[in-house]
């Protein structure tokens, strides 16, 4: 039998108004050392975020969804974050902050393929 790799994930949250504290699911990040994975995923539904808050920056915010995407692929389009290793760019992408696009606090599992656990956490805590 296959052992079990521990993984950590955050949800990915936009808030467009940090004031009110009040926030949409809108991806996952997953990190899992033993499997040397690190990757986000993510859908923007416009409708969803325009009812949300009408004044949504739709723009902005896929600009910084994508750079979750360039950081976690350590792409050097990215910035100097992506050429980190690898727990230290899931560390800063989880980093508490007070900006339109925030994560959750961090929580672990075990899993046995993680890019099978990404889909499943994407699929329950944001498409479902």
């Amino acid at each position: 039998m296959q052992d079990k790799s521990l993984f950590e994930y955050a949800v990915i949250r936009i808030v467009p108004r940090v004031e009110r504290e009040e926030f949409l699911n809108v991806g996952v990040v997953l990190y899992c050392a033993d499997q040397k994975f690190l990757q986000a995923v993510f859908e923007i539904n416009e409708a969803r975020i325009k009812a949300f808050y009408p004044e949504t920056n739709l723009e902005l915010l896929h600009s910084y969804l994508c750079a979750f995407k360039l950081i976690c692929a350590a792409d050097p389009a990215g910035g100097p974050i992506s050429q980190l290793p690898i727990a230290e760019r899931f560390r800063w992408l989880t980093a508490a902050r007070s900006t339109i696009l925030q994560t959750s606090g961090v929580h672990s599992g075990l899993c046995l393929d993680a890019q099978q656990t990404l889909e499943g956490l994407y699929n329950g805590l944001v498409l479902g």
